[in-house]
């Protein structure tokens, strides 16, 4: 065989960009775009899914700077948080974490499935609709009507914290509904300030709050299985 022919096949067996594989322009690309975070959206998940409010509940262990991870892990994908509360259980040393969220459903399970990676999360799981849940708020509104505010506020089943020739704060517990009513029968008399706690929640009956807590016992929950990918 000649040099030429050589050549020649040798101009076969290499590629024009002098790499061995596709060219760049055949490869096969992500159809997802990306957030301003850099992270790759799901078509799919923004297209065929509506969004639905969940509440999502997790035993956490008491370290510093837990609170801000959880919400940092969550606001980061640009998941949507309604409220965020956390409290003591009966275990010493862990908390419970109760989330509000609107999300898609494959939004909502990957917000339970970064969860569960982060270290100090022991479990973490979401509600069923027929959980026990309630929220507290405190209303500081102007006192020149005492009376009606009194009035309202046994109404809506509330409590008198303070009043003065000013002002007068209650204390309003409830569901979501409940709550909403309420603040809006305030309006009337002007408010001055608003605290609200956002919901808590526990699953009803014997049924696990979160998956390996033991409802009724101070023992230590167990870890569960991991979530996959």
């Amino acid at each position: 065989m000649s040099s030429e022919d050589d050549d020649a096949n040798a101009d076969e067996e290499i590629p024009k960009h002098g790499l061995q594989g596709p060219h760049p322009d055949e490869r096969p690309h992500p159809t997802g775009r990306r957030n301003s975070q850099g992270i790759r959206i799901d078509p799919e998940v923004e297209a065929e899914h509506h969004p639905r409010r969940a509440v999502i509940s997790a035993l956490v262990e008491d370290e510093p700077g837990v609170l801000s991870r959880v919400s940092g892990l969550v606001s980061r994908r640009q998941f949507n948080i309604e409220s965020l509360t956390v409290g003591p259980t009966t275990v010493d040393g862990h908390s419970r974490l109760t989330m509000v969220v609107e999300e898609p459903d494959p939004g909502i399970d990957q917000i339970e499935k970064q969860l569960a990676k982060l270290k100090p999360v022991i479990a973490v799981g979401e509600l069923d609709d027929d959980m026990v849940r309630t929220e507290l708020v405190l209303l500081k509104v102007e006192g020149e009507e005492p009376d009606k505010v009194h009035a309202v506020t046994d109404m809506y089943e509330g409590k008198t914290l303070d009043a003065g020739p000013r002002t007068i704060t209650v204390q309003l517990t409830g569901d979501e509904q409940k709550i909403d009513d309420a603040v809006d029968a305030f309006r009337q008399f002007g408010i001055i300030e608003i605290a609200r706690t956002g919901q808590t929640a526990l699953a009803r009956g014997d049924k696990a709050t979160v998956p390996g807590e033991e409802p009724g016992t101070s023992g230590e929950p167990t870890t569960p299985a991991n979530y996959d990918d």
